[in-house]
């Protein structure tokens, strides 16, 4: 049984993929705040892997990211996810990110926890 407080640990290392990057070209050789936010969502997606049914999935509510300093090529970043709150179907996670000592990132993420049924239909395009 899982409870607030409760932590995941995910650990990402950086790649040139995760480098920030526009049509324009490279904006800059570190792990951009998409790359982080995506991890970050990953972090605080290890609670609902546990609580979730064979006939459940996660949605994505919400994602908060303060980007506080570069992760480089290389290193590996790790993200620690604390569960904030699990009620009713709603799963809320606050999340550190550093790279040893250093506080790369931090922030929120909520998700929900649906039956896949009622999702298919929800994320079905609409007719026009």
């Amino acid at each position: 049984m899982i409870k607030p407080g409760d932590t995941r640990v995910y650990v990402k290392q950086v790649t040139a993929a995760d480098f920030a990057r526009f049509d324009d070209g490279l904006v800059h050789a570190v792990c951009s705040t998409f790359a982080l936010a995506q991890a970050a969502e990953w972090a605080g997606r290890l609670f609902v892997l546990d609580i979730k049914g064979a006939d459940e999935e996660g949605i994505g509510t919400f994602l908060t990211i303060n980007h506080k300093a570069p992760a480089f090529e290389g290193e590996e970043v790790e993200f620690i996810a604390t569960l904030q709150k699990h009620e009713g179907h709603e799963v809320i996670c606050s999340y550190r990110a550093r790279v040893g000592e250093r506080l790369v990132a931090d922030g929120e993420t909520g998700q929900k926890i649906l039956k896949k049924e009622k999702l298919a239909k929800i994320l079905a395009p609409k007719q026009v």
